[in-house]
């Protein structure tokens, strides 16, 4: 079997909505729904997989029994997994965040930071997200601002559509806004450091933690630069590949699976049916796959959105 169905972990933030529930039909994390980690090697949040021979084993499981080989040559360079996609459901606004570099993130948490791009799948009419500074600011007014609750005032609020795509480099400033639901490739690590969060409290009652100290270390002060993505890739560093893909009738997609890499399959929304060698599955709005590295050949038919990752050594 050289399609391994994906069942994801489910998280139910404060900020979280139903959406994933209703439309994509995962697993209910609790009353909310926020995130499910659609392709996770993440300790105690991996992906399961739900067929084959490995069915009820995790991702990581899967990697230890069969070798680094099926993450194929191009993850060499990786100590560990390198990439980790969600779906997030926005119903209320996200902290306002950063993520360190890998330096920073293993000399003070012992794991690596978090580059991160976002693919918008739906946004209510006036949703924005922040995204950087709207003007270069000092380290002594960014902290005068956290102090007395203005940072807003200094930063990017970027509206959104269906269809964007937003790249988010690590030490750039950001949060996801209300009514914003999205796909999440990103590094695989899960360090996070707040900076503000609307004084909310957890389901315990208790405010939650911020980060101040370790955020004034990383946050480039500055207004995001554009970061143009060579084509038909939607996002490209050096953790990971993007691409987008529509797949209707009279159009499929195929491809090689070849040793250098992975391929992770996630669809956004429609139906259809994937191929790989002498195996075929049929696939639906918020289904996750994973094919091993060297699996060979695969389509995709139907009508249906794709988002495809992989690794390159190109960056």
């Amino acid at each position: 079997m050289s399609i391994l169905k994906l069942k994801a972990a489910t998280k139910d933030y404060l900020w979280g909505g139903n959406r994933l529930v209703e439309e994509y039909g995962k697993t209910p994390a609790g009353d909310v729904t926020a995130e499910s980690w659609e392709l996770s090697c993440y300790p105690g949040s991996e992906s399961v997989i739900e067929n084959g021979e490995f069915a009820g084993k995790t991702l990581t499981e899967y990697i230890n029994k069969c070798g680094k080989s099926v993450l194929g040559t191009c993850c060499a360079k990786f100590e560990d997994f390198p990439v980790l996609i969600k779906f997030i459901d926005a119903r209320n606004d996200l902290s306002i965040q950063v993520h360190p570099s890998d330096e920073y993130a293993k000399e003070h948490e012992g794991q690596y930071g978090k580059t991160e791009m976002w693919y918008i799948l739906n946004a209510d009419e006036g949703a924005f997200l922040y995204y950087g500074f709207n003007r270069a600011v000092s380290k002594e007014e960014f902290t005068r601002r956290i102090e007395d609750q203005t940072l807003t005032e200094v930063l990017n609020a970027y509206p959104v559509k269906k269809g964007d795509v937003v790249f988010i480099e690590s030490g750039t400033l950001h949060a996801i806004g209300a009514g914003i639901l999205l796909a999440e490739i990103q590094q695989n690590s899960n360090v996070t450091y707040r900076i503000y969060d609307y004084g909310r409290r957890d389901k315990n009652g208790n405010l939650r933690e911020l980060h101040v100290e370790k955020a004034l270390d990383v946050t480039k002060c500055e207004p995001v630069k554009s970061v143009p993505m060579p084509k038909p890739h939607i996002g490209m560093c050096k953790y990971f590949t993007v691409d987008k893909v529509d797949v209707s009738d009279g159009v499929n997609k195929t491809g090689i699976v070849d040793n250098s890499s992975f391929l992770h399959i996630l669809i956004l929304g429609g139906n259809g049916s994937i191929k790989n060698g002498a195996d075929e599955m049929s696939c639906r709005k918020g289904d996750s796959f994973f094919l091993p590295a060297n699996s060979g050949k695969y389509e995709i038919h139907g009508n249906c959105e794709v988002i495809l990752t992989y690794e390159t050594n190109e960056q």
